[in-house]
């Protein structure tokens, strides 16, 4: 008789996140690569049952997680061990169960990576900006500082209070220029802006069924992007969003939010499984997902 193979569980934690597209993306690439796995949402309700949560899946040996909005530094203090990148921002994303030791890396920062390194020489020593002041922002930080040296990261916020407490504990602070969004009122503000060779929206404005889906960080009635420069809307629903029809229409560069979350998504793949993720294949399984939606 021959031995059957147990389904390894992996799963997502965040709160409200049944529209999230991590299933269909691990769950395609588990069935190409014919892996016994299967991985699912994991909605928790509130920060305090985030303890009790991991403790349950040491217990039942559920393989490994992503971690999502809003609960990626609430978990750090039930891990046993972090990777690098994980400890220089104090976020995860991707969590590994090893017989019940929990290892919290953070994928983020090569997934928003992965789309830009073709662009790497263009972005050293020039100035970026990045519109947020959350786990995802300064995931981006990070990765600009590793990847692409731009001379100065300007940071976009309605509050610079949040900003500073995003950036507490952070070692490379020297690297982050924050300014108000107001700024972009003025010309001050508007060469600020303008003078950055890459633009990133790490904030969920412009998400598909929110209140402001149908707006952009930029103020599109200032004209404030060029061409020349790189806009980057880490929102994925919808493809296009309202920033980067924008600066696709001002002649700019644009980068899908799809990128990095599939970008994210195939380092948490390898790390769960050892196996390069068929990124191809998954990539047109979700956009051709993401058409049907969209045409429903």
């Amino acid at each position: 008789m021959s031995k059957r193979q147990a389904i390894k569980v992996f799963g997502l934690i965040g709160r409200n996140v049944d529209y999230s597209w991590s299933p269909l993306i691990h769950n395609t690439a588990f069935q190409a690569l014919g892996l016994p796995s299967i991985y699912t949402i994991f909605n928790i309700a509130a920060p305090e049952l985030v303890g009790n949560a991991l403790t349950g899946a040491r217990a039942l040996g559920i393989a490994g997680f992503n971690v999502t909005i809003p609960y990626k530094k609430t978990v750090v203090p039930f891990l046993d061990e972090l990777s690098p990148e994980a400890q220089a921002i104090g976020a995860v994303n991707t969590i590994v169960n090893d017989n019940g030791r929990l290892t919290g890396h953070n994928t983020d920062i090569a997934g928003f990576a992965a789309p830009l390194l073709p662009m790497a020489e263009q972005i050293h020593g020039k100035p970026v900006c990045i519109f947020g002041n959350g786990g995802a922002a300064l995931a981006a930080v990070e990765a600009f500082r590793l990847h692409f040296h731009p001379s100065s990261v300007r940071l976009m916020v309605r509050n610079l209070e949040k900003a500073e407490a995003m950036l507490e504990g952070y070692a490379h602070r020297e690297l982050v220029e924050p300014c108000l969004t107001a700024e972009l009122d003025t010309p001050d503000g508007e060469r600020l802006l303008g003078e950055c060779c890459v633009i990133v929206n790490a904030t969920p404005i412009g998400t598909a069924g929110r209140s402001d889906a149908i707006q952009s960080v930029v103020p599109a009635r200032r004209k404030l992007l060029h061409e020349g420069q790189i806009v980057y809307d880490m929102v994925y629903n919808p493809l296009e969003t309202p920033l980067l029809a924008e600066a696709r229409a001002a002649g700019a560069e644009t980068i899908s939010g799809i990128e990095m979350l599939i970008g994210q998504a195939a380092r948490s793949f390898s790390i769960w499984t050892g196996q390069e993720m068929p990124v191809d294949t998954v990539r047109k399984t979700v956009l051709d997902e993401i058409e049907i939606s969209v045409n429903v």
